[in-house]
């Protein structure tokens, strides 16, 4: 009884021109596999980790800056716009009894802060030193405590 040939026993030259076609197309296949799914989600999350790593702490620094500088921007529009316009309409009080009463004057709706902190509205008798125009408004930053190192004020140079 005869044994079919198998394709992989005969030599190169004794295959049909199609068949060794065929097998070599089939080799250059296996040969270049693709990447599977999970591997491709293994690398995405590599590349996301250390971009976490890398760019994270730069965002939530920007995050901070920009807190700072909307509580500033805040502050002087209280300060010189606000408060300017309430006195031009209030010319026989010297101070407003407190900052709701220049919330009319500006776009805004409370009188906190970034951080959810009351402002703070310096006018008439406790005006502290380099305050001019009389009027003056302040935040207590980001920790909320008066006096320290991170408060804003509408009178800093800043």
């Amino acid at each position: 009884m005869n044994e079919p040939t198998l394709i992989t026993d005969l030599a190169p030259e004794e295959l049909d021109p199609r068949d060794q076609h065929e097998r070599t197309a089939r080799a250059a296949a296996q040969s270049q596999r693709g990447m599977t799914l999970l591997e491709i989600m293994i690398v995405l999350a590599i590349i996301a980790l250390v971009m976490g790593f890398l760019v994270g702490p730069r965002v939530l620094e920007s995050f901070k800056e920009a807190k700072s500088d909307t509580a500033r921007a805040i502050l002087k529009q209280f300060a010189y716009e606000a408060y300017p316009r309430w006195s031009a309409a209030n010319p026989s009080t010297g101070c407003p009894s407190s900052l709701d009463e220049l919330l009319k004057y500006m776009n805004k709706q409370d009188v906190k802060d970034p951080w959810g902190n009351q402002l703070v509205m310096y006018c008439g008798d406790n005006l502290p030193e380099g305050i001019k125009g009389g009027f003056g408004v302040a935040s207590n930053g980001p920790d909320g405590k008066p006096n320290t190192a991170d408060d804003i004020r509408s009178w800093d140079q800043k």
